[in-house]
C-alpha cells in the first residue's frame, strides 16, 4: 500500500478506515449528550426546555435512541412539546395500575402515594394553573402564585388552626414536598412560587375535582350539625 492511499503511515490501513480525531470527538460529544440527557431524566424523572434547553433537545431529537436506553428498566418517556417538557411513564405493562392513572410517576417515587394534604394542594395549585394558561396561553412558563393566595385556600379545606404561624408552616412544608415532586418551584424572596407545568400531568383532573368537592360536601355538612 501507498504512502499516497494511506496518509497515516498505518501498515495494511487504507484511508478510508482511518477516523481522525475531530471524528471521534464529534461521536464522543454526540454520545456524551444522549448519555446527560438520559441520566437527568432518569434521576429527576422530567426535563424542561426553559431550565436544561440542551437535553432537552437531545431527548426531542434522539426519541428512538432515549426509548431504547429506558427500555430496560420498564420506563418509557412522553413529550409534551407545547409546554416544552419531556418526563418519565412507568410502562403500563409494568403496573397493575388502573388505566386512569396520572400520567407522570417518577419511578424512585412511583410507589408512594400523596396523602390528603398533598393531593389537596395540588388540586389548589391545579386551579391557578388552569387560570393561567386560559390567559396567558398553553406553553407560558410564568404561573406564578403568591402565598397569601393560597393560604386562605387551604385554610378552607383543612380548617384554621388559629395560629398564623403555624398555618404559615404547613403551607410551606406542603409547597416543599411538592417541589420534590417537580411541581413549583422554590419559594422566592417575594414569598412567590411557579407552578411548574408538570402539574398538567401529573393531576388528574376529574380526581381532584372530585376531591374539592368532597371536602366541601363535608364542610357543608359540619357546618349543619
Amino acid at each position: 500500500m501507498s504512502e499516497k492511499n494511506n496518509p497515516n503511515n498505518l501498515p495494511g490501513v487504507d484511508k478510508a478506515e482511518v477516523i481522525s480525531d475531530q471524528q471521534i470527538n464529534e461521536v464522543s460529544v454526540y454520545d456524551q449528550s444522549l448519555k446527560s440527557a438520559t441520566q437527568e431524566l432518569i434521576k429527576y424523572g422530567v426535563l424542561e426546555a426553559v431550565n436544561k434547553p440542551n437535553l432537552y433537545k437531545t431527548c426531542i431529537q434522539r426519541v428512538s435512541e432515549v426509548d431504547n436506553i429506558l427500555s430496560p428498566l420498564d420506563l418509557k418517556m412522553k413529550i409534551d412539546d407545547v409546554r416544552g417538557l419531556v418526563f418519565l411513564l412507568v410502562s403500563k405493562d409494568q403496573t397493575n395500575e388502573e388505566e386512569h392513572q396520572d400520567d407522570w410517576q417518577h419511578p424512585l417515587v412511583r410507589r408512594q402515594r400523596m396523602n390528603l394534604e398533598q393531593s389537596l394542594m395540588v388540586a389548589i395549585l391545579r386551579q391557578h394553573f388552569v387560570a393561567h394558561e386560559l390567559d396567558a396561553g398553553i406553553g407560558d412558563h410564568r404561573a406564578i402564585v403568591h402565598l397569601d393566595e393560597l393560604l386562605p385556600q387551604l385554610n378552607q379545606f383543612l380548617g384554621a388552626t388559629g395560629s398564623d404561624a403555624k398555618e404559615d408552616k404547613r403551607l410551606r412544608l406542603l409547597l416543599d414536598q411538592l417541589k420534590n415532586y417537580g411541581l413549583v418551584s422554590e419559594i422566592d424572596e417575594n414569598e412567590k412560587v411557579t407552578i411548574k407545568p408538570l402539574i398538567a400531568h401529573l393531576a388528574n383532573p376529574e380526581n381532584l375535582k372530585g376531591l374539592i368537592a368532597a371536602l366541601e360536601k363535608h364542610q357543608k355538612e359540619q357546618v349543619l350539625l
